[in-house]
């Protein structure tokens, strides 16, 4: 299949896609789109806090981003043992393989996660298998989240807390996204994975830096375009384009997706 395809995340996320692309002989770009803004050392502070005075029953972890910056922000605070210790006290929940993965490289036993469908969506099946009604939540994540989590559980009947540890802004140095812009100025770009709202932000604003809003959906409007779960989907038609959404919300199901799309089309 000689294709060339894009996904959103920057070199280093990106690699489990790269290397499963390449066996298919796909040509790739990766794109840091996004940037984390951390909210400080206090993140971990206010973590510990809010465990402390909400006794919460459940830890919901999002991501991997927001373990390893939670993690490694007490680590630097010399705080590492006492917030394993106040998530160990919670019921575990992790939104995906790959944050659970990430729980577990700090030694957290993951309890809990949806067995297909990563997430929100899967997290509010698993509260509802369980029949945690009136319990206590706590969700560590980005400040740019949307508040369907949250209203989610509690329509479940779920007591919800959520802790804002960064937000996020367009990256910054868009040097690795020289080569792209060009190739995708000349319509050689198949297909492009989206791996987040934000990331569909950030792409957008990027490339509107050098590409006029109605090229720039032109050419995207010529490209196979994966949504990698519902809430990017539902970004990408803000910005009037059409997509796919990737049938597992995951990195492997997304570039699956793809795939079908470009030797269907």
């Amino acid at each position: 299949m000689s294709k060339t395809v894009a996904i959103t995340r920057s070199h280093e996320d990106a690699a489990e896609f790269v290397s499963l692309a390449k066996q298919d002989g796909i040509r790739t770009y990766a794109l840091p789109t996004i940037q984390l803004v951390s909210k400080g050392q206090q993140i971990v502070d206010e973590f510990l806090e809010s465990v402390a005075q909400h006794s919460p029953d459940y830890s919901v972890f999002m991501s991997s981003k927001a373990v390893r910056l939670l993690f490694e922000t007490s680590r630097q605070n010399s705080k590492l043992d006492e917030l394993r210790l106040a998530v160990a006290n919670t019921t575990v929940l992790a939104v995906g393989p790959k944050t659970a993965a990430a729980l577990e490289e700090y030694k957290i036993q993951v309890n809990h996660m949806p067995h297909k469908t990563y997430s929100s969506v899967g997290v509010g099946e698993v509260f509802t298998m369980l029949g945690a009604v009136g319990k206590k939540v706590i969700i560590p994540r980005s400040g740019a989240s949307t508040p369907f989590l949250k209203e989610l559980l509690g329509k479940i009947g779920l007591d919800v807390l959520e802790i804002h540890l960064y937000d996020v802004c367009a990256f910054r140095d868009t040097t690795a996204w020289n080569e792209f812009r060009q190739v995708f100025s000349q319509g050689r770009v198949d297909g492009i994975v989206f791996t987040s709202a934000s990331s569909v932000r950030g792409f957008f604003e990027i490339m509107s830096r050098d590409h006029d809003a109605t090229t720039l959906l032109s050419n995207l409007q010529e490209t196979a375009v994966v949504a990698i779960g519902p809430f990017t989907a539902n970004e990408l038609k803000k910005f009037d384009v059409q997509n796919t959404v990737s049938q597992v919300h995951t990195v492997p199901g997304a570039l699956d997706t793809l795939k079908g799309m470009l030797s269907s089309a």
